[in-house]
């Protein structure tokens, strides 16, 4: 069993980790830079060293530091939480060079599915459906115009290392498709250092649904079922919840033994996402994340399981805790990313916390680092905290997530708590009748982009 364990991250998810070593007896070493000497996350561990200045470049993705950090507190294995480390394979294999465990996939793995041209053929090998569109990378415009053409417009471009919807395009016609297969690939090699694209069919009205998938890197896997997570802005999503309310009892038992069965093939280990675009009772694969979702908390809470000290669990060697049959789905959850923006924009809003209160009481959960007092630094993501309600259906997590979010106070600067008031009262979110596109339809009426 682990003594004590680093964790390669900062904010509520820094926390998120320290609360279950804690709850397992482990002993947890926060990392940070100058920027959050005075953070939550620096204050809650039982140890803290300070890897770098502000910038994430020479702080939070500095390998060379955080190695260091293990190795001056002793700490056995790294949890990276997601974003920063927590994907970069590179990364993985200088733990195993040092002796420390990573907490989560292997190299390989994480090589895999980081790539996503690599990671659509494995997936098609496996048996997981994936969306029409070109064999690999297109490596020129005449390729391209000839495998939109075989697909049929609309298409989209996708840089093959893109993320976070940098690096996508789309083409409706094949008047469009040249500067959007041009611009993919600059947006491509200036964000990821990689310009090559594929193509994929558009589909008009999907839902994004993500099966949320635990291996325990010997052939043994589940699925805990799915999350729909359509409510996006720019590819962001700000909205999750579990089980979807476009899937019923039979399509989510497919799909999750098919995602299930793909992850124990390789003999995947940890907590894993496979993400898909759902149309017309079909799902086409679109990626695997190979780490931790920032929307965890909503499966954990429709099954009260604890997927971050299962993570712990498994990389010490042990056996998942649940079988297949032990998962059973009880009620509904939701979650709202809050984010430290100024509306209409969306412009970042750091600036000092004046007052904060978390709302609590029966399926209230609130995930955040947040502390009055505490001054939000402008070096990093926006998030500042997640907003989790659990109720025995969907009518009633909503009407929980109406009053939590009438009693959470954040005072001193500018947050997208409006959003979510104004979301609540519109009759699609009531319903859950709502696809990808729905929420950048509905800014663009409401907020004017």
């Amino acid at each position: 069993m682990f003594e004590k364990i680093l964790i390669a991250n900062r904010g509520e998810i820094a926390l998120r980790v320290i609360r279950a070593a804690r709850e397992m007896g482990i002993k947890s070493v926060a990392v940070h830079s100058t920027a959050d000497a005075d953070a939550m996350h620096v204050r809650m561990a039982d140890e803290a060293i300070c890897i770098g200045p502000p910038s994430s470049t020479d702080s939070y993705l500095n390998v060379a530091s955080v190695i260091a950090a293990c190795e001056v507190t002793g700490a056995q294995a790294i949890h990276p939480g997601y974003g920063f480390l927590s994907e970069n394979a590179n990364f993985v294999q200088a733990l195993e060079d040092h002796d420390i465990t990573f907490i989560g996939p292997t190299a390989e793995h994480i090589r895999i599915m980081g790539d996503k041209i690599t990671a659509k053929e494995t997936m098609k090998k496996l048996g997981v459906p994936c969306v029409p569109g070109s064999d690999g990378g297109v490596p020129d415009y005449e390729t391209a115009q000839k495998v939109a053409a075989d697909i049929g417009y609309p298409v989209i471009i996708k840089a093959t290392a893109g993320g976070g919807g940098r690096g996508m395009k789309l083409a409706k016609s094949a008047k469009e498709l040249e500067n959007a297969f041009r611009t993919a690939r600059a947006e491509g090699k200036s964000a990821f250092g990689n310009d090559e694209v594929y193509i994929e069919k558009y589909l008009g009205k999907p839902r994004h649904i993500e099966v949320q998938v635990f291996g325990d890197g010997k052939g043994n896997a589940v699925h805990l079922a799915e999350r729909d997570c359509s409510l996006q802005r720019r590819h962001q999503k700000v909205f999750e919840e579990a089980p979807g309310p476009a899937i019923d009892a039979e399509t989510r038992a497919r799909i999750g033994k098919i995602c299930a069965d793909a992850v124990a093939n390789i003999n995947y280990i940890g907590a894993g996402t496979i993400e898909f675009l759902f149309e017309d009772g079909e799902f086409f694969f679109i990626e695997m994340n190979t780490r931790l979702q920032v929307e965890h908390p909503v499966t954990e809470g429709i099954f009260g399981v604890d997927l971050v000290r299962e993570q712990i669990r498994v990389a010490e060697g042990n056996p998942m805790s649940f079988t297949q049959d032990d998962l059973q789905i009880h009620g509904h959850a939701i979650e709202v990313r809050i984010n430290a923006e100024k509306l209409p924009n969306f412009s970042p809003c750091p600036g000092k916390i004046t007052a904060f209160h978390a709302p609590g009481g029966l399926g209230v959960r609130m995930d955040s680092a947040l502390y009055t007092g505490y001054s939000i630094p402008p070096y990093y993501d926006s998030l500042i905290g997640k907003l989790i309600v659990h109720g025995r259906d969907r009518e009633e997590a909503l009407a929980r997530l109406k009053r939590a979010l009438g009693e959470l106070i954040v005072d001193g600067i500018d947050t997208t708590l409006p959003l979510f008031h104004a979301l609540l009262d519109e009759p699609a979110v009531q319903t859950g009748n709502y696809d990808i596109h729905w929420l950048e339809k509905w800014l663009e009426t409401n907020l004017g982009g």
